[in-house]
């Protein structure tokens, strides 16, 4: 009876660990993560997707685990040309995610687990190539913008083909050859100085314009004063020479009154007169009138 009790035992645990490996096996009970879906497959074919939570299968069926949270890819010195042949390089960082009912084609096609960095990397690259040969180097430069909205529009076209959707695309660095970024920055010194020596000219001749100006205004003031004394003067003289001419015409007209006015200057000199005769008279000097009756 001792001897059957370790069998026993060893036949319990042997039972035990048959138990567990069944239940193991059959387990019905899965969990689906939050982020995530399940991929439920039946022999090794897709029949089914499940969203977040508790999934019960029967044990035919097995269950994967598909994220469809956002993934990022870094794509370092992605390299292309412009339709000048400059050559120019970028680096970008590129986040998507996989579109919840693409899940099924991109298990079945590309990934089990949801992560596409290695096509996303591919595709990056493509699509910089195809848009910087539309441009030539300057236009790269100075329309970096719409570039940036090509390769943006161009990418999320081509990720889509792969079920990704694009969350945002970063660009990191965008950078032409050495040689060519010295000669950029030495055209743009010169057309720096360029533009300096203008607004210099400009100014210059604006100064000058102003003093032309002054000197103008200068000038026309004082020939408006000349002007204004000149009609002055004319209009003194015009006055006086009408005066002259009324009394010329008076004198002319009316002789009696010159001679009456003579009369009386002499009468008024002699009245004035003492009686006294000059003791020298010059010759040619006028001789005082003389009243003979005294």
């Amino acid at each position: 009876m001792n001897l059957s009790k370790p069998g026993k035992g060893l036949g319990y645990a042997l039972l035990l660990v048959l138990i567990i490996i069944a239940v193991y096996s059959l387990w019905p009970f899965y969990t689906v993560p939050t982020g995530n879906r399940g991929v439920v497959t039946t022999f090794g074919k897709i029949s089914g997707i499940e969203d977040e939570g508790l999934v019960v299968l029967p044990p035919w069926k097995k269950l994967s685990v598909f994220s469809i949270r956002a993934e990022q890819a870094d794509i370092e010195d992605a390299e292309g040309s412009t339709s000048d042949t400059q050559p120019v390089k970028v680096s970008l960082t590129v986040r998507y995610s996989i579109a919840t009912d693409k899940v099924a084609e991109v298990y079945e096609k590309y990934s089990h687990n949801g992560d596409l960095s290695s096509y996303v990397q591919t595709a990056t690259q493509e699509t910089f190539k195809a848009v910087t040969a539309r441009y030539s180097a300057p236009d790269l430069i100075a329309e970096r913008a719409k570039v940036s909205a090509d390769i943006n529009e161009a990418l999320r076209a081509k990720l889509a083909i792969y079920g990704a959707q694009v969350i945002s695309i970063d660009m990191r660095s965008f950078a032409f050859s050495p040689s060519y970024m010295a000669a950029i920055n030495e055209k743009v010194t010169q057309e720096q100085l360029r533009l300096v020596a203008e607004n210099k000219l400009l100014t210059v001749e604006a100064e000058q314009k102003q003093k032309v100006a002054i000197a103008e205004a200068e000038a026309s003031a004082v020939r408006a004063k000349a002007d204004g004394d000149a009609y002055a003067n004319l209009k003194i003289a015009t006055a006086q020479a009408d005066a002259l001419k009324v009394q010329n015409a008076a004198l002319t007209q009316n002789r009696d009154v010159l001679e009456l006015r003579r009369i009386e200057v002499e009468q008024t000199k002699a009245e004035k007169w003492n009686g006294v005769l000059p003791a020298a008279i010059y010759a040619g000097a006028p001789i005082p009138f003389l009243d003979v009756s005294k």
